[in-house]
């Protein structure tokens, strides 16, 4: 369906559009003059140890040269006491009425705490925060006198930050004054578009069949918007949007979930929607696995938001839960379009090409940041857009500055790029497009193999092998010596052209191994701090997208991340993501009737043993670029697998068999 026609549609059914949208705005401005301006202080406390143990060196007495790591615990403590219900009933009695918190300082590995207060009276505000500051200091004073701590050894609280002149917080507001004018106006265009497809049923229900062909004969005018638009362009804008803006820039209404690319690929849904109940579509046959799964998902993202409206959860966690529904329906939208929107086989293979030139330019972008020891990402600014990581900035390990091009973390780069190899190298090899250029097949190829290990992280040398061991095997024998021969050349080019970066990656494996990798270290410790959680809600977890790093710490695993968020429910869809993904290229490679098909079948089975494995490395799903290239995977996966199904399918139907009348000799006419 073009955009003339869904513009047609819309004038044609103004009285469903024009009424919703009036309401919408009427609501919406019913909620900007009734919802009063909330106002947030905040106060920073910091946790200083004994006076007996800062006697010893290298202190000196001083308290505040202890205030290290060892107190962490005694931090955690305190919140907890803060948080419960008798610390909030014996507040309540000293006036502080409205919605406090109690939590760890953002990007801090120090005993140093944010108390704040959020209310809609600025003067009550300072009050309570001057009250709960108060109140912290008592609590741990009384924690330790339950505890009978000698004098000497009593941990003390020291406020670093003084509660704060309250600050107005209408980002909240504006958030649900936006959200009642999109429900509105969006539910008008679907119920127009749903009407509009039911008056089409029954006109073709009772127009003759000459008239409807006329009425097909017609000519429509040459324009913009009367050009046809299928799920390709969509999603081809979706990958220009998602590789060329950096992922950590987003619309400060929507937070990390708000990038340019989901916002459109959310536009995309509604075009599909709208072409579905127009009648104009229909999901592509044998293309429902992909969509069962997403389903899956759907149902632990659902419990565990339920999960989370049902606990006393944060204002931040509220919020965070809800962009976690948004980021959802932005996973729905990209599997949608690819498994149900793509009709053509050919048009699937234009997607393909055009996901791995696009990825092999950003991976040509990664070079630049390494070799010129800069993110070329942080010099573009866009207005209306703001980033959603805090401080990103150039990272470097050892020697090497690690790139990140258009990302927001070297990980996030490194995972992208495993995920787009194997279809970079399934295309060079591609039987079909031998008579391009070399430089043309093989420069993606080069581009991300190469810049994978310039992010100088064990991730992407264990994508790079994952992809080498899933595929290589596969292949003829010639072509897999020629290609371990390749792989150790690029060792020697990489060693003589970058020195040291290879004994840097060797040597992150060697810490690994002997356990003495600080970065290792730190992750396993949160393994365990992820228990107590766990504990809380082990079904369905505290809620998809609410445990974030400004709140509780980083995960560093998105199989954890799911337990905390979803729990057991949430990580079972996970994995049953993962398993589809690598059932698809299974199936793909076991139908396939031509040694292309087949291969392609390989890299979509080798890109989801890629995601399955290094997801237990870092966070994936948290970051956009990776999490929009790994749905798009599997959607596309889904498709492809319903093309070469229907393939088999038509090949396997016998030809009908001739009968006796066409047996008999056929005689000319004498004249």
């Amino acid at each position: 369906m073009s955009l003339g026609e869904i513009w047609a549609i819309l004038r044609r059914r103004w009285y469903v559009m024009v009424p919703f949208t009036l309401l919408s705005l009427l609501g919406g401005a019913y909620l900007y003059v009734t919802v009063p301006v909330s106002y947030q202080s905040q106060s920073s406390v910091a946790l200083l140890d004994s006076s007996a143990v800062a006697r010893l060196a290298p202190t000196f007495g001083n308290p505040l040269s202890n205030a290290g790591g060892s107190l962490i615990v005694t931090a955690d403590v305190l919140i907890r006491t803060l948080e419960s219900n008798d610390a909030a009933k014996e507040l309540h009695s000293r006036g502080v009425t409205d919605p406090y918190t109690a939590g760890f300082a953002p990007q801090s590995d120090s005993p140093l705490l944010v108390l704040g207060v959020t209310g809609t009276d600025r003067a009550k505000v300072l009050k309570e925060t001057t009250t709960l500051t108060t109140f912290a200091g008592e609590q741990l004073d009384a924690l330790q006198a339950a505890a009978k701590v000698p004098p000497a050894y009593l941990v003390q609280t020291a406020p670093v930050v003084l509660p704060q002149t309250p600050v107005a917080r209408s980002k909240s507001r504006y958030q649900d004054i936006a959200a009642v004018v999109i429900l509105g106006v969006v539910s008008a265009f679907l119920l127009s578009i749903l009407m509009e497809g039911v008056a089409v049923v029954r006109r073709r229900r009772h127009t003759s069949p000459r008239r409807g062909e006329a009425r097909k004969r017609k000519r429509v005018r040459a324009g913009p918007l009367s050009r046809r638009v299928d799920a390709t362009t969509i999603l081809t804008g979706y990958l220009a949007l998602a590789f060329f803006i950096p992922s950590n820039l987003a619309l400060p209404a929507l937070g990390g979930v708000g990038t340019p690319a989901n916002v459109f690929a959310l536009l995309g849904l509604l075009w599909y929607l709208a072409t579905w109940l127009g009648g104009r579509i229909l999901p592509a046959p044998g293309t429902r696995l992909a969509r069962v799964a997403m389903c899956v998902l759907g149902l632990a993202v659902l419990a565990a938001y339920v999960a989370d409206a049902t606990r006393e959860s944060s204002h931040e966690e509220v919020l965070g839960a809800d962009r976690g529904l948004i980021g959802f329906l932005v996973w729905v939208s990209l599997v949608v379009l690819t498994s149900a929107g793509v009709q053509d086989r050919a048009r699937l293979d234009v997607l393909m090409r055009r996901v791995v030139v696009l990825g092999s330019v950003v991976a040509a972008i990664g070079f630049y940041d390494f070799f010129a020891a800069t993110n070329i990402a942080d010099s573009l600014h866009i207005p209306g857009l703001q980033t959603s990581v805090a401080q990103v900035s150039v990272m470097d390990r050892g020697a090497f500055t690690r790139p990140r091009a258009t990302t927001a973390q070297p990980l996030e780069f490194a995972g992208m790029l495993a995920i787009l190899l194997p279809f970079a190298i399934q295309q060079a090899f591609d039987p079909v497009r031998r008579h391009r250029h070399v430089l043309r097949r093989w420069a993606p190829v080069v581009l991300m193999a190469g810049a994978l290990p310039l992010t100088v992280s064990r991730t992407s040398i264990i994508g790079l092998l994952l992809v080498a061991l899933v595929m290589v095997p596969r292949w003829r024998p010639a072509r897999r010596w020629a290609a371990i021969g390749v792989m150790t050349a690029s060792v020697a080019v990489f060693k003589v052209l970058v020195p040291g970066l290879i004994g840097t990656i060797t040597g992150l494996f060697a810490s690994f191994l002997s356990n003495s990798d600080s970065s290792t270290q730190a992750r396993t410790v949160k393994y365990s701090a992820i228990v107590p959680y766990l504990k809380e809600h082990p079904l369905f977890g505290r809620g998809f997208g609410t445990f974030t790093p400004d709140l509780y710490f980083f995960t560093d695993n998105q199989y954890m991340l799911a337990l905390a968020e979803t729990g057991l429910l949430g990580l079972g869809a996970l994995l049953t993501l993962f398993i589809t993904g690598i059932h698809h290229g299974g199936a793909l490679r076991r139908l396939a009737r031509t040694e292309s098909d087949r291969e392609l079948g390989q890299a979509f089975f080798a890109s989801s043993v890629v995601a399955l494995v290094i997801s237990a490395t870092f966070d994936s799903l948290s970051f956009p670029m990776f999490a929009g290239m790994f749905f798009l995977m599997l959607g596309a996966g889904c498709s492809c697998l319903g093309f070469v199904r229907r393939e088999a399918a038509a090949a396997a139907v016998p030809a009908p068999r001739p009968t006796s009348e066409d047996r008999l000799p056929h005689l000319m006419e004498s004249r």
